[in-house]
């Protein structure tokens, strides 16, 4: 396994308006290192699979695997990360969306040291269409609190790895669109190094796989669930802090207002609420930590 080369995944499912662009675009970069491509055809029923057997015969650096059914965006990634041959991987889509010129600069701070390099679609020349910008922006938010730290973009798809740092986290990357979601986190989480370099995004190619409500309270539940398993307590701090204004407030209404004053049952309930939270919060956090010893 080349220590100096590069590996490029594409996983691809019905994309065959997008995919030779991409191909195409990847063969004309000059990275000043050997590079790979494999494109994962995740069960396409589009003339994909026709495109790309012909690009395969076309140029030398392009490998495709084929699921033979759809397996999901997540499980492409993990395929192509078990088949690499370099300890350096990108990760692009195939409809053209992503600036693949701005490979060069993902790959210049992984030399630099990071462990993982995200392209962040930050800028004017961000074409996300307005309708998903109000739940990307909710999720990005609460991704960076629970995180503790800012996170310009959440889940893009044009990133640069050291390969351990996938395989390190293997067992929990889901086999969906999450898979960028939870790495970022879990990363961020564990204390690697993650940059961000700014880049454009452009109109997607074909229609969008993404299922808004669906896949928004997905994410959502999956922030939390990631965040639960390497940092509990940031989760469990902020619910056991709104139980407790609930609490003064309803100890100030059952002493001041309750004549004579005694304590309502909602007070009692509120009490216990809050006194399981932090000892389950508190739990959770000494196994985490246990984990790491």
């Amino acid at each position: 396994m080349s220590l100096a080369g590069v590996s490029i995944v594409v996983p691809a499912y019905n994309e065959e308006l997008g995919i030779e662009g991409v191909v195409q675009r990847l063969s004309e970069l000059d990275l000043k290192r050997p590079v790979e491509l494999l494109v994962v055809n995740d069960g396409s029923r589009d003339r994909t699979a026709e495109i790309l057997t012909r690009l395969e015969a076309k140029f030398e650096f392009l490998r495709v695997i084929t699921h033979p059914s759809n397996r999901g965006y997540g499980a492409s990634l993990l395929t192509g990360f078990a088949n690499v041959r370099h300890k350096v991987v990108i990760i692009t889509d195939a409809d053209g969306t992503y600036p693949e010129d701005r490979i060069v600069d993902l790959l210049d701070r992984i030399d630099d040291g990071a462990e993982m390099a995200v392209g962040a679609r930050r800028g004017a020349d961000v074409h996300i269409p307005m309708i998903r910008r109000p739940a990307k922006a909710t999720l990005r938010k609460l991704a960076s609190f629970l995180a503790g730290m800012p996170i310009p973009d959440l889940n893009s798809g044009l990133r640069a790895f050291r390969r351990e740092l996938v395989l390190q986290y293997r067992a929990i990357l889901p086999a969906g669109f999450s898979f960028t979601t939870t790495i970022t986190l879990a990363s961020l989480t564990n204390g690697h190094r993650v940059d961000y370099v700014d880049i454009a995004y452009a109109h997607r190619s074909g229609s969008s796989k993404i299922r808004p409500i669906r896949d928004t309270l997905g994410f959502t539940a999956l922030i939390i669930r990631t965040v639960l398993y390497f940092n509990p307590l940031k989760v469990f701090y902020p619910l056991a802090l709104a139980l407790l204004l609930g609490l003064v407030a309803l100890l100030y209404h059952d002493i001041f207002h309750e004549q004579p004053p005694n304590l309502g049952d909602k007070t009692v309930m509120i009490f216990v609420a809050l006194v399981q939270v932090l000892s389950v919060g508190l739990l959770a956090d000494l196994i985490e930590k246990r984990s790491r010893l």
